[in-house]
C-alpha cells in the first residue's frame, strides 16, 4: 500500500492498483460503499470467511485454538479515521496469503461505509451515540446503520460469547473498536473504558501496554458509543482504542501502530498476545461531561488544544447561551475530546481527572 501520497478510500482500493486478494477485495469493497457479491469463501491458510451482512465478515476457524475466544474489530463508526481501516487491510493481507491462520471466531466491522467514501465524520448524525435501542429508532442512514450493526453484534454474541476465566485475556472475549481523535494528544493512543459494573480483567491491561496505548480513560456512566453496547448489553470486555490523529488514506504511520496489528493477528489467531507493565500507561476517570445546550456555544480555549490538557481551578472552559458558563471547581480537570461542533444536546468534551491505575 503507498505511503505518503494522497490516495482516496475508493482509489486506494480500485482493483487496478490492488489484485484481488478474496477478504482484501471484500473489506476494499465494503470502504468504497460498493457491493460485493459472495457468501462463504476458504482463506488458504484455514479459515472460512462468511457474509454477515453490508461490511461485516465473520471469520470461522476451520481448526479453533483450544481455549481461545471471539473478537469483534471494527473500525470505521465515523469516516474519515484511516488509520483503523488501514490496519483492517493489513490484517486482510495476512489472511490471504496464508501468513496468519484464523484459530477464533472474528467478526470484523466496517462501520460507515457512505462517510468513508466522502471522507467525512458522518453523514448527518453522529453513528458512535447511536448504539442504544431508543436512540438508534430514528429515521436516517445512520440509524440504520446503527441497527445493523447491533443487530450483527447481537447475533455475534449470542454464538461465541462465553464466559471468559477471570484473567486469561487469551480466553477473554473482546470488543475492539477502533478510532483516531480529531485533534492531537498528550497521549496519542489511548483507550476509553465503557463504564461497566465489572472489572476488566488485569490481563487485558497488560495487553494494552503491550500494543502501545500511553494512557486509558474510564467512563463515569453509560453512552451511546458501539464499544459500551457491547459492554452493557453482552457483559463482553470492550475498549474505544484511540489511534492518534485523522489522517488522509495512505498518509497514517502505521510503523507507531504495529504492536497494536500485531495484538489484532494474535487474537485473530487465537494465540496469546505480548503484555506489558500496566505502570507504563497513564490512568484517568471521567468525571463529567461538558455539553451543547444553545445554538450560541463556544469553548473556553483554542481549537488546537491538546486532548488531555489540563485547566485549573477557575477556568472557564465553556460558554453557553443556554446553559451559561461551565468553570473548573474543586481540583484541576483534564479536557478530552473537545468539540464546539456538536449538534444541540450532544456531548462537547469529557473531563476527566487522574486515577490510580489497577
Amino acid at each position: 500500500m503507498a505511503r505518503g501520497g494522497r490516495l482516496t478510500m475508493r482509489g486506494a482500493c480500485d482493483a487496478r492498483r490492488c489484485p484481488p486478494r478474496r477478504l482484501y477485495d471484500i473489506l476494499c469493497a465494503a470502504m468504497a460503499n460498493r457491493p460485493f457479491a459472495y457468501h462463504a469463501i476458504e482463506l488458504p491458510g484455514g479459515g472460512r470467511v462468511i457474509d454477515r451482512g453490508s461490511g461485516m465478515v465473520e471469520l470461522a476457524p476451520v481448526a479453533p485454538a483450544a481455549g481461545a475466544a471471539a473478537t469483534v474489530i471494527s473500525a470505521g463508526i465515523h469516516g474519515n479515521e484511516t488509520a483503523p481501516l488501514e490496519l483492517l487491510l493489513d490484517l486482510a493481507n495476512d489472511l490471504d496469503a496464508g501468513s496468519l491462520v484464523v484459530g477464533a471466531p472474528v467478526l470484523l466491522i466496517v462501520g460507515h461505509p457512505a462517510a468513508i467514501v466522502a471522507e467525512t465524520r458522518y453523514i448527518d448524525t453522529n453513528l458512535n451515540r447511536l448504539f442504544v435501542r431508543p436512540a438508534a429508532a430514528g429515521a436516517g442512514g445512520e440509524y440504520a446503520r446503527a441497527r445493523e450493526l447491533m443487530d450483527a453484534v447481537d447475533a455475534f454474541w449470542s454464538a461465541h460469547g462465553q464466559a471468559a476465566p477471570p484473567d486469561d485475556q487469551r480466553a477473554t472475549p473482546l470488543h475492539l473498536d477502533l478510532h483516531t481523535a480529531i485533534r492531537e494528544s498528550r497521549y496519542p493512543r489511548f483507550a476509553v473504558e465503557p463504564f461497566a459494573d465489572r472489572a476488566t480483567p488485569p490481563s487485558l491491561w497488560r495487553a494494552l501496554a503491550a500494543a502501545g496505548l500511553q494512557a486509558v480513560l474510564s467512563q463515569h456512566a453509560p453512552s451511546p458509543t458501539f464499544s459500551h453496547y457491547s459492554r452493557a448489553e453482552h457483559g463482553i470486555a470492550a475498549f474505544t482504542l484511540e489511534l492518534g490523529r485523522v489522517a488522509a488514506f495512505g498518509a497514517n504511520d502505521l510503523a507507531v501502530l504495529a504492536p497494536v496489528a500485531d495484538w489484532l493477528a494474535a487474537r485473530v489467531a487465537g494465540a496469546p498476545a505480548a503484555e506489558a507493565a500496566v505502570s507504563t500507561m497513564a490512568f484517568f476517570r471521567v468525571v463529567d461531561e461538558l455539553r451543547r445546550v444553545g445554538d450560541d456555544f463556544t469553548l473556553g480555549f483554542d481549537d488546537e488544544v491538546a486532548n488531555f490538557t489540563a485547566f485549573d481551578v477557575g477556568r472557564v472552559i465553556a460558554r453557553d447561551g443556554a446553559a451559561g458558563a461551565t468553570v473548573v471547581a474543586d481540583a484541576p480537570v483534564y479536557v478530552v475530546f473537545p468539540n464546539a461542533n456538536v449538534e444541540r444536546g450532544a456531548r462537547a468534551a469529557l473531563l476527566a481527572r487522574p486515577a490510580p491505575g489497577p
